[in-house]
């Protein structure tokens, strides 16, 4: 049973179901990982920060959300105006795993603490295409001394690769982290280190030494201090946060170490496209896939089977070790930050009596036969397949500016009774004029021409359907 601990918040009292935020480990070897629901969690809660049940944020306003009452996310309302403090367990911690979802408003800065000191930035960092320590998810900002005056400045390490997603969607970020380590008189003998830290799936940072800490910490280094959530400069949300032992053997060694050729990775520099089989999700494979990337670092994976948008993603192109080394297997693996948009491969057009009839999952009776691709001037592919006795052109163009993707499906002639499947998904909110949230804020679709989605229950899901008699515009926002 989940107990709750009442905890004052300026002079609102709130109720903090911790079962729901947070579950801490134990910094014990022989307690492991233990639940501190029934404990106050953290200190002296300041009163920018207050549990909601979800928040949605802005698109187009700097540190703009609005939430839920509630309980399951934390969020932090701090801005310029009426700025907040920072949040600190109750409990202490040395090496550990931390584990948490966060979301941030447009614009917004903040960061995760480790032990008061070692600071993880969060920032709002969509779209930027050559991070810095100072972008989201980059590690151990300092100040440096030791240059010559007028060049000193912030110095730290910047993620491998910007795995970032939009303002508004949730983030996921995963820390192994070691605490430094002394002797029984108190002098240090190790430093912190990172020895992972994973953004939204993508490994960002592996065995980082952590020299110091960072300006903004607490200066002190110690074995065992609280952790600490950024809270003084704008909107963040966190929910899902836990903190667990680190095994013994994840210290002694680098994740990366071990046997196995050298990876085998593709870069975009320009518009690039490789063929491979597509693993959608375990068991679940597009044996006639192709891979679209470009210098905006954003990618994405078609099934040419079925005119199906399998994922997009944010960061480096394509992993393609699995295929060329050795014998290969025939997969390529994406090497971002993947959003993905179904769970198997659909026809994407369908004839139905009704909106509400059976989608059509088969190919038998359908007429479908692909017929490839044709280049633009820009050396980005336009799918064409026949269906129902339609030629349909799928031009999914990856945006100039990053956010994502555009869609524009067009039919060689006007046809009756066709549907387009847009996905099926857990979730599907409105959030402003024509601009939906998707799967518990995973991503965004946009509608700039007025349509609205029709919403079908099926199987437990929401199946997203749209009538399409000429041509259907979209954009993906991730």
């Amino acid at each position: 049973m989940i107990k709750s601990s009442i905890v004052k918040i300026g002079m609102v009292s709130s109720i903090w179901l911790l079962g729901t935020i947070l579950v801490f480990g134990q910094q014990t070897k022989d307690q492991g990982a233990i639940s501190l629901a029934d404990l106050v969690a953290f200190k002296d809660p300041g009163s920018s920060w207050s549990l909601v049940s979800d928040v949605n944020a802005s698109l187009t306003e700097t540190n703009s959300v609005k939430s839920l009452k509630g309980t399951g996310v934390l969020l932090n309302t701090s801005s310029s105006k009426t700025r907040g403090t920072d949040l600190y367990t109750a409990k202490a911690f040395g090496d550990m795993i931390l584990e948490l979802d966060y979301l941030v408003a447009k614009g917004a800065n903040s960061g995760i603490y480790l032990q008061g000191n070692y600071e993880i930035q969060i920032e709002d960092s969509w779209t930027k295409i050559n991070p810095v320590s100072s972008s989201n998810g980059g590690a151990h900002e300092r100040w440096d001394n030791t240059k010559p005056e007028g060049e000193r400045g912030y110095s730290g390490n910047a993620p491998r690769q910007n795995a970032s997603k939009a303002p508004g969607l949730w983030q996921h970020l995963k820390i192994v982290f070691q605490a430094p380590k002394f002797d029984v008189l108190g002098n240090k003998t190790a430093n912190a280190r990172l020895i992972s830290v994973d953004l939204n799936g993508v490994t960002i940072h592996d065995n980082v030494e952590l020299t110091g800490p960072t300006r903004g910490g607490v200066g002190v280094e110690k074995a065992l201090a609280p952790l600490r959530l950024q809270g003084d400069q704008d909107v963040v949300a966190f929910r899902n946060i836990s903190i667990t032992d680190v095994p013994a053997a994840s210290l002694q060694q680098s994740r990366r170490g071990g046997g196995g050729g050298d990876p085998i990775y593709v870069e975009a520099p320009v518009n690039t496209m490789i063929r491979s089989f597509v693993d959608v999700v375990p068991g679940v494979r597009s044996v006639h896939a192709i891979s679209v990337g470009g210098p905006q670092q954003v990618a994405y994976s078609y099934d040419l089977d079925n005119g199906t948008l399998l994922h997009g993603w944010h960061g480096d192109f394509i992993d393609a070790t699995p295929m060329w080394d050795g014998r290969g297997n025939g997969t390529s693996r994406p090497l971002g930050s993947v959003t993905r948009f179904t769970n198997k491969p659909v026809l994407a057009i369908s004839k139905l009596a009704t909106a509400q009839s059976e989608w059509v999952n088969d190919t038998t009776g359908t007429g479908f036969r692909t017929k490839g691709y044709i280049m633009d001037s820009q050396d980005r592919p336009e799918f064409k397949y026949i269906i129902y006795g339609t030629k349909v052109t799928d031009a999914i163009k990856i945006m100039a500016d990053g956010r994502g993707l555009t869609r524009e499906i067009t039919l060689d002639q006007p046809a009756k009774d066709l549907y387009f499947l847009l996905g099926e998904v857990s979730s599907f909110e409105e959030v402003s004029k024509d601009l939906y949230v998707v799967n518990d804020k995973s991503f965004y679709l946009q509608f700039t021409e007025g349509q609205k989605p029709i919403v079908r229950e099926v199987n437990g899901k929401k199946q997203l359907i749209l009538p399409i008699s000429g041509k259907l515009n979209y954009s993906i926002l991730f």
